[in-house]
This record gives structure tokens, C-alpha cells and sequence, in this order.
């Protein structure tokens, strides 16, 4: 794909939304922090249902180091991999306290130091919470950037590089929001809904699949 037409792709996915930003709901950058860690194989609805139950009671790492892990775990139980969820929570928490004085550090090594955290995560609250032009590629951005042509990749690595060198500069702090939003509303994992794709006629995907008969 070249230049001209990945541009054409992120002005249109702008003109819908300006203003992109993740689904996931929070207030503080500790909370998105643990929203984040507990969106791994689950839903954002998943997540933002049993932090409503608990950031009201917990919302900063010493409130939630004192519920201990069967505390975390009462909220969390509706979510995949609780149990080990609950686990790096409580331990990510007592690294916070322990090392950074409660908050959430702006740095990418550090953040990927916590339990649970990974690049993708760490991407996340580097860009979401921090401003950081950072591109958190997920499992619907690695799809949406190999089936569209955007920047094909064989990893989710190898996807971030290719994506880093094709998203122009002024777009680079939403990229990762707008791909995402795609991926789970459009370009959907089993049958991609071309048919009322706003980006289409750029895409290079083939074939293109009709709308559904009624």
C-alpha cells in the first residue's frame, strides 16, 4: 500500500472520530492501568461492569493492595483468569507503593517490569494515559493492518514496526484507537462488513464481502 492511500486511510477514519480514545472506562491513570491488565482475553464490557463494582471501594494501589487478592478476586470473578488476574494486581499494586510512591510510572521499562504488563499493555498507558504516540497492536489491529494492507506483519512486533514507519506523524497518537475501533466494529474477525466500510475503497483486501441478504 502506498503512502498516499494510508493517509487517505487515517484522514477518513479522523473525519468519524476526531477524538478516539479507548473503550475501557477510567478516571486516573492507576485505574486504566488495572482496567488494562484485566482486559486480557475479556471484554471491555466485562471489565468496565466489575470496575464499577470496585473502583468506587478501590481506586488507588493502596485501597486495592488492601483488599489482598481474595478482595481483588470478589470483584474480578465474572472476568477470564481471575484468579491470576487477582494475583498480578495485588503484586502490580505493591510495586507501586513500594517503588513509585502510589503512581503509575511514565516509562516503558518500568511499566513492563509489573506483573501482567506486557508491550501492548504498556503501549496502552503510555498513550492513553501519558500522550505518548505509542501504537498498542491487539489482536484486532494485527488484523486489521494485515487484511487491509495497511502493514502487513507475520507478529504483532513485526505489525507495530511496519505500522510506526506507515502511520504519518500527526496521526500516530490515535492510530491505535481508530484501528481498534475498526477491527471490533468492522473489519470483524470472521466475516469483514465491507459493505458499509468507510475506508474501503482504499483497502486491498479481496474479495470484498456483499451485504447479507435479508
Amino acid at each position: 500500500m502506498n503512502a498516499k492511500k494510508r493517509r487517505a486511510i487515517f484522514e477518513t477514519l479522523q473525519s468519524l472520530n476526531p477524538h478516539p480514545t479507548t473503550e475501557l472506562e477510567y478516571t486516573s491513570p492507576f485505574e486504566l492501568l488495572i482496567a488494562v491488565l484485566l482486559s486480557a482475553q475479556a471484554t471491555d464490557v466485562s471489565v468496565n461492569k466489575a470496575m464499577r463494582r470496585m473502583f468506587p471501594v478501590a481506586n488507588t494501589p493502596a485501597k486495592v493492595f488492601a483488599l489482598g487478592e481474595e478482595g481483588v478476586a470478589g470483584y474480578i470473578k465474572t472476568i477470564g483468569l481471575y484468579r491470576t488476574k487477582a494475583k498480578n494486581v495485588v503484586a502490580t499494586c505493591r510495586i507501586l507503593i513500594d517503588q513509585y510512591g502510589g503512581e503509575v510510572p511514565d516509562d516503558r521499562e518500568a511499566l513492563e517490569a509489573l506483573p501482567g504488563v506486557g508491550r501492548k499493555t504498556a503501549n496502552v498507558i503510555l498513550n492513553t494515559a501519558f500522550g505518548h504516540p505509542t501504537i498498542a497492536v491487539d489482536t484486532h489491529i494485527f488484523r486489521v493492518a494485515n487484511r487491509t494492507g495497511l502493514a502487513p506483519g507475520k507478529d504483532v512486533r513485526a505489525v507495530e514496526a511496519a505500522l510506526e514507519k506507515a502511520v504519518p506523524d500527526e496521526f500516530r497518537h490515535d492510530a491505535h484507537h481508530w484501528l481498534i475501533l475498526h477491527g471490533r466494529y468492522v473489519c470483524k474477525a470472521r466475516t469483514p462488513e465491507c459493505w458499509h466500510c468507510a475506508i474501503e475503497p482504499l483497502c486491498e483486501y479481496r474479495p470484498k464481502t456483499p451485504p447479507p441478504v435479508l
